[in-house]
Order: C-alpha cells, then sequence, then structure tokens
C-alpha cells in the first residue's frame, strides 16, 4: 500500500499563526530584539589596574563576563604613573586612563566641574547607555555618576565598603553619598550587611538597592596538588597592613598562638604602615624563624603563597565582604575571621571559623581550627567554592540591575531637584546650586562643541582572548 504524498505547503503540524514573520525573517527579528536589549557600560573609579584590591578585581572580572554576554563595556580610571590615554586589555576591554593624577590614596582631587567636559566626551564618542560607578570613596565615580545625570544617561552604584556614623570622615563621606545617591536609577551592595549600611548612609529607598556579591576565579585558586603534611601548621596572612585590616591585633594574637602551639609558623603578605609594627613583635619575641614576612604580594603569585599554608587568618576591624577568604577557601584553606561587616554571610559555617575582633577570642578561634583541620578535604572545598561563587552568575545579577535602570522614568532638571532639597536644611540648597550650575555647564558645552561634531568610535566585535569553558580568566594584559 502506497503512502500518499503530502502536496507541498504549510506543515499540518504547524501552529505558527498566519501571516507570522517565516523561521528566518523570526531569527532576524529576534536577534535585532536582543541586541536592543545589550547595554553600553561605562565603568567609572579611581580604582582600577595595574593598582590591585578587590574593587580593581571586581571591576575586570565583572566587564570580562559582560563582555562575554555581548554587551559594550568600556572602563575609565585616572592615569597611573606613565600609563595615560586609552590602552586594550585581555578580551578587548578598553580602557580610558584619563590623564589625572592621584591626589590621595589613590583618589584624584575633588574639582567637581573640571572633569565634565571629557566624561562628556567619552560618554558620547562610545554611545553609553548607563554609567556604573564603583565605590564610594571614588572622587572620580562620584563626579561621574553626577554629571550623567546632568546629562540624562542611567546610572547605577556599586558601594564595597562598610563606614561608620560618628567621626569626622564618615560624616562628610556620608553627606557625599547622600548626594550622590538621591538621584541615582539604581543601587548595588555586595552582602545584606553592607546593603543596610548604605541604605542607612545615604537615606536610599531600600527597594533600589539590589545585593549581588562579590565572586572568585576558581579557575586561577586552586588547591595545591599534593595535600600538606599536619607535622608543622603554616597560618597565613595577606592583606594590607592598615589599622582597617586588623594589623594591632596580629601584633596580640602571633605571638600567643606561637607561645601556645609549637609547631605553628606564620607568613604573612602585604605592606602598609603598620609593617613596623609587626617587625618591632617579631624581634621582641625573637620570632624570625616563625614569623615570615613576605612584604607586598603580587595578584599573581597570591596562590602561590595560599597553598603553601592549612589556615587562613582575616583580621578585619570592617569588611563589606572579603575577596581575600574566597580566594584562600577556593585554594582549601580553612579560614579564621573576625566576626565583622558581612564576613559571616560569605561561607559556610564548616568552611571558617568565626570571632570577635578581641585577641583572646581569636586565639580561641586558631585554636579550634587547628582542631578541625584533619576533618578539611581542600579538594572537595574548591567543588564547593565553585558553585557557590561565580563571576558569571555575577554578570547576570548585574545584567538584571542594568533593565531595571532602564525602565526607569527619564526627568528633567526640575523634577530632580526637589530629591537633592531633600537632603537636609543647608546641604540641599547647596547641592540644588552644584546641580544647576552643573545644567548650566553642560549646555555651554553643547554650544562650545555641539554633540553632533564627536566622532562616534565605530562598534567593532571584541578582541576575544582565548576563554576556557568554564569561563577561565586570565590577568589583565595589555595589547
Amino acid at each position: 500500500m502506497h503512502r500518499r504524498l503530502r502536496r507541498p505547503g504549510p506543515c499540518v503540524d504547524d501552529h505558527r499563526p498566519i501571516g507570522e514573520p517565516s523561521s528566518p525573517e523570526l531569527k532576524i527579528s529576534n536577534e535585532m530584539e536582543e541586541q536592543q536589549r545589550k547595554h553600553r557600560i561605562l565603568m567609572v573609579s579611581d580604582f582600577f589596574f595595574p593598582n590591585f584590591g578587590g574593587v580593581e578585581s571586581h571591576i575586570y572580572y565583572l566587564s570580562q563576563c559582560l563582555l562575554k554576554l555581548g554587551h559594550k563595556v568600556v572602563v575609565m580610571t585616572h592615569a597611573y604613573g606613565n600609563r595615560s590615554g586609552v590602552r586594550y586589555v585581555t578580551n578587548g576591554l578598553k580602557v580610558y586612563y584619563v590623564p589625572w593624577r592621584p591626589f590621595l590614596m589613590q583618589n584624584t582631587l575633588p574639582t567637581l566641574f573640571l572633569t565634565f567636559p571629557i566624561i562628556r566626551t567619552i560618554l558620547i564618542r562610545e554611545k553609553i547607555s548607563v554609567v556604573h560607578g564603583h565605590q564610594a570613596f571614588s572622587t572620580l565615580c562620584h563626579e561621574a555618576l553626577m554629571h550623567a545625570r546632568t546629562m540624562g544617561y542611567k546610572v547605577v552604584f556599586t558601594d564595597h565598603s562598610l563606614y561608620g556614623f560618628a567621626d569626622a570622615g564618615s560624616i562628610h563621606m556620608n553627606k557625599v553619598l547622600q548626594f550622590t545617591l538621591a538621584d541615582i536609577d539604581q543601587a548595588i551592595c555586595v552582602s545584606h550587611t553592607s546593603k543596610e549600611n548604605t541604605v542607612l548612609r545615604s537615606g536610599i529607598p531600600p527597594q533600589k538597592v539590589f545585593m549581588v556579591p562579590n565572586a572568585v576565579d576558581t579557575a586561577m585558586f586552586t588547591p595545591s596538588p599534593q595535600r600538606l603534611s599536619c607535622d608543622e601548621i603554616v597560618i597565613v596572612v595577606i592583606s594590607r597592613l592598615v589599622y582597617r585590616k586588623g594589623a594591632d591585633l596580629l601584633v596580640e594574637v602571633i605571638p600567643e598562638v606561637c607561645r601556645l602551639f609549637p609547631k605553628v609558623r606564620f607568613i604573612v603578605g602585604g605592606d602598609g604602615p603598620k609593617r613596623v609594627r609587626l617587625e618591632e613583635m617579631r624581634e621582641k619575641f625573637s620570632l624570625q624563624d616563625r614569623v615570615e614576612m613576605l612584604g607586598a604580594v603580587p595578584h599573581a603569585q597570591v596562590r602561590s603563597v595560599l597553598i603553601s599554608g592549612h589556615i587562613f587568618l582575616n583580621s578585619s576591624l570592617t569588611e563589606a565582604f572579603c575577596i581575600a577568604i574566597l580566594e584562600a577557601a577556593s585554594c582549601g584553606l580553612l579560614t579564621v575571621s573576625t566576626r565583622v561587616g558581612g564576613v559571616p554571610e560569605v561561607l559556610p559555617d564548616d568552611m571558617i571559623v568565626l570571632a570577635e575582633p578581641a585577641p583572646e577570642d581569636m586565639v580561641q578561634a586558631v585554636r579550634k581550627a587547628i582542631s578541625m583541620l584533619p576533618d578539611i578535604d581542600p579538594q572537595a572545598m574548591h567543588l564547593r567554592m565553585r558553585k557557590l561563587y561565580s563571576w558569571d552568575d555575577v554578570a547576570e545579577r548585574t545584567e538584571a540591575v542594568y533593565d531595571h535602570a532602564m525602565q526607569s522614568p527619564t526627568t528633567d532638571l526640575l523634577d530632580r531637584l526637589p530629591r537633592y532639597l531633600s537632603c537636609g536644611a543647608w546641604a540641599g540648597k547647596l547641592f540644588c546650586l552644584v546641580m544647576i550650575i552643573n545644567y548650566l555647564l553642560w549646555r555651554l558645552l553643547e554650544f562650545l562643541q555641539p554633540a553632533e561634531g564627536i566622532e562616534e568610535v565605530p562598534d567593532i566585535g571584541p578582541l576575544h582572548a582565548h576563554l576556557g569553558s568554564s569561563g577561565d580568566f586570565c590577568e589583565p594584559q595589555e595589547k
């Protein structure tokens, strides 16, 4: 029996409504819609490579993952030494090292209006749609967000640190943050504790603040292939040796731990003004053979230092998240840390021992950690970290924040001024005056150099560097 051949035409099982575009047309339409959803992001901060730190790593890895998602990402920071102008780093990430020199702690001198011309030029040249500022202590970040809002761009801010409420420095910084976040589209904090701190300091509505944690490059921070013997226990400390990082606490904890545990040895990496105190402590207690001072450790060598130890010791007095303990856990080290800020949110209870920021409590935490070492499997800990923290996940969550920011209504200057007035009886009026002057300066720049006269950068596909299937990254390489 012969099967009846079907006449060419629409398939019976094709439920596509009549008039719907055919597959090629539908595919083109979906691609165009997807392209419209892509963002053009300008990351702004005073802190970026070649300087090393948590903020610098966050911006770099987040930018790399956003590039993988198809977004355009440009970084803007100040000049570092001879590094000035436009540079390209790994995966074609474009970096503007604007010709300003750091004034204090890698921050540029606050000028309010003098940065407007070059920021405006970059925004127009790169056809930016979202400006993303990082770190409350960054002068360049605050000024870029102010100018971007004046020009009508969507702005997002990420706070990476915790600040107090009582000392003079925190009071002034909180008022600046209140000014910057008064007219923000969305804000991001790296922990729930950081979110609560930012909301209290700035007065921003909590519904505008998202919690997106940091992550760690687990492909770079891997455990030692061979498990270390516990005959000699090595405790690793890698931190800036400053007061905020608990360097004074280390001066009291290290001698006591060495007295109680003869088989314990310390490796201290990092530099700072408190290094002198640690050197004096080592001399006073004759611990030269048990406390090794490495000085500043390049980021590329952090893993080689970590895998030489069993326990990672973090003595910070304030911390919003602490990427260092993620790196240590990814290398298979058991962490002992002060119970401050957002640190209790970072690792599961069986991977960290928490203590109050007091010498006697820290010593007891080290004692407990030493007793837990036989049950620690570095390889299993590393695999858990790969599942818990991923930069790809951070990028996707940040992408959702950008989508929310783009949906916020566009407002003019008269609609925005009441938001600044609510910042205080006198400060509110001052903030309004600053924004009015900024608006007039923008109009003057538009008259002197119309946007049509600024050449736009053509869109060129990213210069793809080699990326592993797991999203592995390499250190920033300049092209």
